[in-house]
């Protein structure tokens, strides 16, 4: 059945309006199809929960979970596997008939929404795929802001996600969730409780991000200033790729001793600072760069690559890593194997290993190393040094440069404006935008690096934090008023969330790029940029004039 998909979410959608034919990504247009559906009955679940917990009945968390998993397998570069999808399918038409029949049982009316009135038979799924696509929205503010909601929740689903998975849970983030997915689906939802909503994703947005640092630093130490070997050693090795500390634990545990190198690829570089992954003596390197440059990087590693989350390049038919790769999670790949989550909460690599272990040691491509772990309670603790060197004039200023990396050619911007930036400027980097700048020599000031990692994409909290406590250390009254500028690359609905968890806090004149996003409106771009100074980029030498002075 031939299918005209339609799909904005990342920043390369095609000719910065959409992917109609096929996705930039790789995604098929019937992948996105099914993803459609899958979001329908999302927004379906979510709008039951809502109501149910406003009637004061309590629906557990296996709800929240459906939620979470299924917002997370519809991040760009995650899921690729259609019957992936639709077994999530089959789960949420299971859930939404047994919240529908436990609202009859209570009394409580539920909305009868066209995602919620869906009878969930399979022989409608494609009917119902097309029908629920993003342009079912007509009214294309109401859609932008929408659609700005949706991508947000996937950001923190994302984050929660990872969270829960070391035992950390907020309800209450749950519960705004369901609500944001009540006001998205009720067609009568006006501009103003809308763009609240937006607005109210990104207050959120913070608490899902404090959640998982509290998760992440409480199970594995704060993140230290770390010395990470790009180079390669004899062994063979297993490349892990994503952002999930708790899978990366997992595979150290069960490789120790066995005479295998762990390398992390991409957003897993930041393993490397939490003491209590950086103890484990064959966590031998990170290898290559950020996501997009996989193609080439996992055919030169020769051992197994696993995915722990979103990331996914779809290989070249004649790839030589094909049979070598395992997704977990909310990933997946047409024949890819995939490496499920036991009952005790844990993966098993057992299969991963053995297959290493028949494999040649990882081709060196690079030698040398990088330096991060400049989290939070590392830059507090550095916070006399910093405070003496900005009162001195040594620093003028901070730049954030964090977000994402990706393929399109406009992207060396960032690399220039970071080789171009005057050599009192400081960047504070997190996510894998750090990937344009992060091998250059651009020295030091005073001994601090002038290029701070704070880690992955969620760990942009950490440069919120901060600036919060330069507020309260300088007297200022406005966050806005202090030495830093925001010059963020976005990619991917991660880094959604962190912008929208920026403004949040009241943080303006944020510059965005390398291209704005295709899902807000003229009309939601007017709001933002009146209201929070949003603005993109233009060239590296008209935007160091405006950020840096």
């Amino acid at each position: 059945m031939d299918y005209k998909m339609f799909c904005f979410q990342c920043q390369e959608t095609a000719k910065g309006t959409g992917c109609t034919l096929k996705g930039v990504c790789g995604k098929l247009p019937q992948t996105s199809k099914y993803m459609d559906l899958l979001l329908s009955i999302v927004r379906a679940v979510g709008t039951i929960d809502h109501e149910l917990y406003n009637a004061g009945v309590e629906t557990g968390e296996k709800v929240g979970d459906f939620v979470v998993d299924a917002l997370f397998s519809t991040i760009t570069n995650a899921n690729f596997d259609d019957q992936s999808l639709l077994a999530r399918v089959e789960q949420g038409v299971a859930m939404k008939k047994e919240l529908l029949s436990l609202a009859r049982d209570r009394g409580v009316k539920i909305p009868n929404y066209n995602e919620v009135a869906w009878n969930g038979n399979k022989s409608d799924y494609d009917a119902e795929g097309e029908r629920e696509g993003i342009l079912r929205n007509e009214n294309e503010d109401l859609r932008s802001l929408k659609e700005l909601t949706v991508l947000g929740l996937k950001g923190i689903a994302a984050y929660y996600e990872h969270a829960a998975r070391l035992g950390y849970r907020n309800q209450e983030i749950i519960r705004f969730m369901s609500k944001a997915l009540a006001i998205v689906t009720n067609p009568g939802a006006d501009m103003d409780t809308l763009l609240d909503t937006v607005l109210e994703t990104g207050k959120w947005g913070v608490d899902v991000m404090a959640l998982l640092d509290k998760a992440n630093t409480t199970t594995y130490g704060h993140p230290e200033i770390t010395k990470v070997n790009i180079g390669v050693k004899k062994n063979p090795g297993i490349l892990i790729s994503g952002h999930d500390l708790h899978d990366i634990e997992d595979l150290l545990k069960q490789t120790e001793g066995t005479g295998i190198d762990v390398y992390t690829h991409g957003e897993m570089l930041p393993a490397h600072y939490y003491p209590k992954l950086k103890k484990y003596r064959h966590l031998a390197g990170n290898y290559g760069n950020a996501w997009w440059k996989q193609k080439e990087e996992f055919s030169t590693f020769n051992g197994p690559v696993v995915f722990t989350t979103n990331c996914i390049v779809p290989p070249l038919p004649n790839a030589n890593y094909k049979e070598r790769v395992y997704t977990m999670n909310a990933t997946g790949y047409p024949g890819w194997k995939h490496i499920e989550t036991g009952a005790d909460g844990h993966k098993d690599f057992s299969e991963v290993i053995a297959m290493a272990k028949t494999c040649d040691a990882p081709t060196e491509i690079e030698t040398g190393e990088i330096v991060g772990g400049f989290a939070h309670n590392q830059v507090f603790a550095l916070a006399d040094k910093i405070v003496e060197a900005v009162k001195s004039g040594a620093i003028r200023k901070f730049v954030v440069m964090g977000g994402c990396d990706g393929r399109m050619k406009n992207r060396t911007y960032y690399t220039e404006f970071a080789q171009q930036l005057p050599n009192d400027v400081v960047i504070l980097t997190s996510g894998c935008a750090k990937y344009k700048y992060n091998k250059l020599n651009l020295g030091d000031i005073n001994g601090i690096p002038r290029v701070l990692d704070a880690g992955q994409c969620n760990d942009s909290y950490t440069w919120a934090v901060v600036a919060l406590k330069l507020k309260e250390i300088f007297g200022t009254a406005d966050i806005n008023d202090l030495p830093i500028a925001f010059n963020i690359a976005w990619y991917e609905q991660k880094a959604v969330i962190v912008l929208l968890a920026l403004l949040s806090l009241g943080i303006k004149n944020i510059h965005i790029g390398p291209s704005l996003p295709a899902f807000v409106s003229p009309a939601v771009l007017k709001v933002l940029v009146e209201n929070f100074g949003l603005a993109g980029i233009t060239t590296v030498e008209e935007d160091l004039k405006t950020m840096i002075g």
